[in-house]
């Protein structure tokens, strides 16, 4: 396997501007603003020839035990345990500070190789600052520009003079073919053939989203998942910043889960920092195929949760709601009867959604939780045969036929799936503008009942059939 690298130092040097450089993509959010970045994030990253796995971490802070600095810190100290080397960043544009000095010393304790990394070294006055990284003892500083990319070339030395080249170039060919890019849009896979049902593929990777408002126990949530403190959490609303993706197994099953910072109301998010998370939490939505939404069981189903929910269903994603922090309800049966009647009458339109009762904090439910996931995740791939689509349109048009128009009754002629990922179903009739959406939600919902569709959004499209003579009318005018 390759080796793995950690971005340290203090609050604002640029660590999260180097991890986007050599992981290749802004993944990292990364502003003005020191301590933008709290967990402790990993991905794969090349430096010319050499791959490997990179670290970023929360800005290193003296502060006291308990708080929210104490925390990230401790996250950093296991980004220094997990890593075999060690990029240690300074700003050279500013110079050495005392927390400079008194974090090399915990790096140089720590016994793992170190490069001495001199960030904005293109800046005006900067060679001072980098001849003053010679007092940390961590060796000759290696000046760059990860804004601007400058510097790489001898970056990449100073580490194959460290680790070695058997050991810089080990493995650094990874067959990743099976992996999709997490730039590749999951929704809306084609149906090759229209007559096959293909079995559910349990084996592929799956990738899920957890969101929610701020202080729902999204973070807790995962912790308690994966069984470890990957993930900073508190009592303090709006800790996580960056989507954070987690790496995990669940019953020989891969999994990709990704945190999200909490989502406020549109109005309330005015800081620049919230807004650039907030987008990092839709674009994490975007990429999934399961979404959670992690309410809180003591104030369920404000404006917002409804407004999160709304939103997976027209990005046509798999939902699942946990209703967290249930170890503080005193009526449990009661409680959940309401919950429940409440999920089925204010979202309409996923009728059968999957609702969980969970607490993070005490692992009850987690594994009813992930039972839900595979389910939706199931129902959401699933593929309908045209004939027996053809079978139930018959029989459901027999029943209730749809309504006149202008004195000219509708007439429905078929149906097919031509979209997997959510079901995306075409229904070819004539005079399509003019059918009645209370009969396509008819149709939606006996597709639903009868193919077992619940939870899930089903997408209806509806064309006119062609007409063979519709050219040759054309021409005789």
């Amino acid at each position: 396997m390759g080796f793995k690298v950690a971005i340290i130092g203090r609050p604002n040097v640029g660590k999260s501007t180097l991890f986007n450089r050599l992981a290749g993509r802004r993944l990292a959010l990364v502003d003005d603003t020191p301590g933008v970045t709290r967990d402790r994030r990993v991905h794969p990253a090349k430096l010319y020839d050499l791959q490997f796995d990179v670290i970023d971490t929360a800005g290193f802070e003296v502060a006291a035990a308990g708080t929210l600095q104490a925390r990230m810190r401790e996250q950093t100290e296991i980004a220094i345990t997990e890593a075999d080397l060690i990029f240690f960043m300074i700003d050279a544009k500013a110079g050495l500070v005392p927390d400079d000095r008194t974090f090399a010393e915990i790096v140089r304790k720590s016994g793992k190789p170190v490069v001495l990394v001199a960030n904005k070294a293109e800046a005006r006055g900067a060679q001072g600052g980098l001849l003053e990284g010679y007092e940390l003892g961590l060796g000759e500083p290696v000046p760059v520009s990860a804004e601007h990319g400058q510097g790489l070339p001898d970056l990449r030395d100073a580490v194959v003079e460290l680790l070695g080249e058997a050991r810089a170039f080990e493995d650094d060919e990874e067959e990743d073919d099976d992996v999709p890019a997490i730039s590749e849009t999951l929704i809306g896979e084609d149906v090759a053939d229209p007559d096959a049902e293909p079995d559910y593929d349990e084996t592929k990777p799956m990738r899920i989203a957890v969101i929610g408002r701020p202080n729902a126990g999204k973070s807790t949530l995962i912790n308690a998942l994966i069984g470890e403190e990957r993930l900073l959490t508190g009592p303090e609303a709006g800790i996580t910043r960056d989507s954070i993706s987690v790496d995990w197994e669940w019953r020989g099953r891969a999994m990709k889960l990704f945190d999200t910072a909490g989502m406020r109301r549109k109005a309330k998010v005015q800081e620049k920092l919230e807004k650039l998370s907030v987008a990092d939490g839709l674009r994490a939505i975007r990429f999934a195929e399961v979404v959670i939404v992690v309410l809180d069981s003591t104030i369920p189903f404000e404006k917002q949760d409804l407004q999160l929910a709304d939103l997976i269903i027209r990005e046509g994603r798999a939902l699942v709601i946990a209703f967290n922090k249930w170890d503080l309800i005193e009526h449990p049966q009661e409680a959940l009867a309401d919950l429940r009647e409440k999920t089925a009458r204010l979202l309409p339109q996923v009728r059968g959604v999957l609702a969980v009762p969970v607490s993070a904090e005490t692992g009850r439910g987690l594994d009813k939780l992930m039972d839900a996931v595979l389910k939706a995740h199931r129902v959401w791939n699933t593929r309908v045969s045209t004939a027996r689509l053809n079978r139930w349109l018959e029989r459901t048009v027999a029943h209730h036929p749809p309504p006149a128009v202008a004195g000219r009754r509708l007439k429905i002629k078929y149906i097919t799936q031509v979209k997997a990922r959510p079901p995306g179903f075409v229904l070819s009739c004539t005079r399509p503008d003019e059918v009645p959406q209370s009969y396509v939600r008819y149709l939606v919902n006996g597709l639903r009942e009868t193919f077992d569709i619940p939870g899930v959004p089903i997408r209806m499209s509806i064309h006119a059939s062609e007409n063979p003579y519709a050219s040759k009318a054309k021409k005789r005018r």
